[in-house]
């Protein structure tokens, strides 16, 4: 069946840098369109510049890391900011993981997502997620 799910940096970070979750993800998607709030691309590079200071990533591999990571299609999405504050504060959360979570509520689709502690506030909410069987 044909869904849109969101997903989060790390599902997006996994694939690009040959984690071992990357080929279950690869199949879990192939066949659905992905969603994500529109910090993505930041978020994106926020983190894969903190993976090159801690000398995970070698700088010169960024620009490719980077090309990588986007040339998968996603539909960045405006979300309710406030109402994404609203549940970091409940969940003690950060509000980059709150705008993922919100994204899910408001597109009303599945969480693609590696997270164990967004697993756990996502279960919470009744957001169905994606799993690996």
């Amino acid at each position: 069946m044909h869904m849109k799910y969101v997903a989060d940096t790390n599902t997006f970070l996994a694939v690009a840098l040959n984690e071992p979750e990357k080929s279950w993800l690869i199949q879990v998607t192939e066949e659905h369109e992905l969603a994500a709030p529109a910090v993505l691309p930041y978020e994106i590079g926020n983190a894969l510049s903190a993976l090159a200071k801690r000398r995970l990533v070698l700088a010169e591999q960024l620009p490719a890391v980077w090309d990588a990571v986007t040339s998968v299609s996603v539909e960045l999405v405006e979300i309710d900011v406030r109402a994404a504050l609203v549940l970091a504060g409940h969940f003690g959360i950060y509000a980059y993981d709150a705008y993922f979570l919100q994204c899910a509520v408001e597109k009303r689709c599945s969480l693609l997502t590696l997270d164990k502690a967004m697993k756990r506030v996502a279960k919470q909410l009744d957001i169905r997620l994606v799993e690996q069987t």
